[in-house]
């Protein structure tokens, strides 16, 4: 089955900055995509670029088997609904939702059944008389996305439609948006900076970083197998700790040897070994298994499900590793700060890099 949207090598430049370096990108129909990355990485760019706002300098756009690349906003078929919902302040919400569909000149009694419908799925029926002002903000993005919705677009766009929302009305319209989109089957990309709301609303994920594409997978994918110290980095805690490899599955950090995949790296390669604090086991008795450290615990922090603990070895090991381990664990051990733990590290849990960039 051919893809909805098509992206084919696209570049974008202003002057000599460029913001989007030869990006490809295929997405199926009713899939969630969310372009996500820092700031200046290009996915609000790459968004305006699919909506016709800012022309490509090079490369392709279909939509549904259609070359759009060149066509202006007006002639694409999208919603889109923006960080600022951008709501006209003199119309009532009703008023705001039915905008699309009087331009695109629709019935007027078509229109009613419309902007009621959408006002009911929104949980906004009784709001449908209210101006803008005298909405929430979670009330004016429910306008907002209702609007872009109106006219039944086969794209829906969202660039950061929830970071102007306090964290209690967003992780609560981050699911209604899901069920939503579900529910209408609307192909649908959000451009987000928060990696929470990516993992948690998107069937794919693409991670930019610097105008280029670092990494499109799902978010288990992303999280569990990411492809460079980048993606790694971003999505989630990280430890990175630098180290040799001297073997065939080995590698050396500081006076301890480890085992895990190398995808056949030559001995002597620098390397960055990458594992998330919730994958470091702590032993409940002494322990002699591989990949077992020694480390002492040199600060302890409550995070209220869990402690996150920053582990080190001895000066000349110079391994340094942030833990998460239970509540139950810590009270029942007695573990504070100064305690020696023995923790294994899961072969099957840590990933290789070349190169020696530690972040810490």
């Amino acid at each position: 089955m051919p893809p909805y949207l098509r992206i084919s090598r696209l570049t974008k430049k202003f002057g000599g900055f460029t913001a989007l370096d030869d990006i490809s990108l295929e997405i199926a129909e009713g899939e969630f995509v969310c372009f996500l990355g820092p700031s200046g990485c290009g996915k609000t760019t790459l968004l305006r670029a699919i909506a016709g706002l800012d022309i490509q300098t090079a490369g392709r756009i279909e939509q549904n088997g259609r070359d759009i690349s060149a066509l202006p906003p007006t002639k694409r078929d999208f919603g889109i609904v923006f960080q600022s919902y951008a709501l006209f302040p003199n119309l009532t919400a009703a008023k705001n939702v039915a905008y699309g569909l009087q331009n695109a000149r629709t019935p007027r009694a078509e229109v009613a059944r419309r902007v009621s419908e959408l006002l009911e799925v929104m949980g906004l029926s009784a709001h449908g008389a209210k101006y803008p002002a005298q909405l929430s903000g979670g009330q004016q993005q429910r306008v907002a996305l209702a609007r872009a919705l109106a006219t039944s677009p086969g794209l829906l766009l969202l660039d950061e439609p929830l970071s102007a929302l306090d964290a209690k009305v967003r992780v609560h319209l981050r699911h209604e948006i899901k069920q939503l989109q579900r529910r209408l089957r609307v192909t649908t990309i959000m451009v987000t900076h928060d990696q929470e709301e990516a993992l948690t609303m998107a069937d794919r994920i693409v991670v930019m970083n610097l105008g280029a594409i670092e990494q499109v997978g799902t978010p288990l994918e992303i999280y569990r197998e990411p492809a460079s110290p980048f993606v790694a980095d971003f999505i989630g805690v990280m430890n990175f700790v630098a180290g040799t490899v001297v073997g065939d599955r080995a590698v050396r950090l500081g006076h301890t040897e480890l085992a895990c995949e190398l995808d056949g790296l030559a001995a002597g390669t620098e390397v960055t070994l990458a594992i998330r604090p919730e994958d470091i086991v702590v032993h409940e008795g002494r322990a002699t298994e591989p990949n077992t450290l020694t480390l002492r615990v040199d600060a302890l922090a409550f995070l209220g499900s869990l402690f996150r603990a920053d582990l080190v070895g001895d000066a000349s090991d110079g391994v340094f590793l942030r833990a998460d381990l239970p509540v139950d664990l810590i009270r029942r051990r007695g573990i504070g700060e100064k305690s020696m733990l023995s923790v294994l590290l899961p072969p099957d849990r840590i990933r290789i890099y070349p190169g020696s960039t530690v972040h810490r």
